[in-house]
């Protein structure tokens, strides 16, 4: 005898682990090298081309901080709603860029200036993005 449509069907439990897709790592990890080798050679350029130790701390520092704060909100945007997922991805970015702008010795009124005008614009694009797509 066939079953009715509306039969409940198993759900999956909370104890099972969550697989993440290759993209769901390469990204951030993707991102994460790349700003912390930016963040590096950044130090690297003001100490006259001269390699030191914390250069590589600070690139390894940012290199984990920018990768987690990018994993952690790629897990979580499919709960935001279109408006919030673009405001974060973002204030992201801002705060990416300003960091940047900053640690190349750039003012802090420069950091934040530059900061806030390309978080807008990567907000802007993302919001369009999304709404389109929804």
């Amino acid at each position: 005898m066939a079953a009715h449509a509306a039969m409940p069907h198993r759900r999956r439990r909370t104890s099972e682990r969550q697989h993440h897709s290759p993209t769901a790592w390469a990204v951030p990890v993707t991102v994460g090298l790349v700003l912390g080798i930016w963040a590096a050679f950044i130090k690297r350029a003001q100490n006259d081309g001269v390699a030191t130790g914390g250069q590589w701390v600070l690139g390894v520092i940012t290199a984990v901080v920018i990768a987690a704060l990018l994993f952690a909100l790629m897990r979580v945007q499919h709960a935001l709603p279109r408006e919030l997922r673009a405001l974060a991805y973002g204030a992201l970015t801002a705060a990416t860029v300003g960091f940047l702008t900053s640690l190349a010795g750039g003012s802090v009124l420069r950091a934040a200036g530059i900061g806030v005008a390309v978080g807008a614009g990567v907000a802007a694009v993302t919001f369009y993005f999304y709404y389109t797509r929804e």
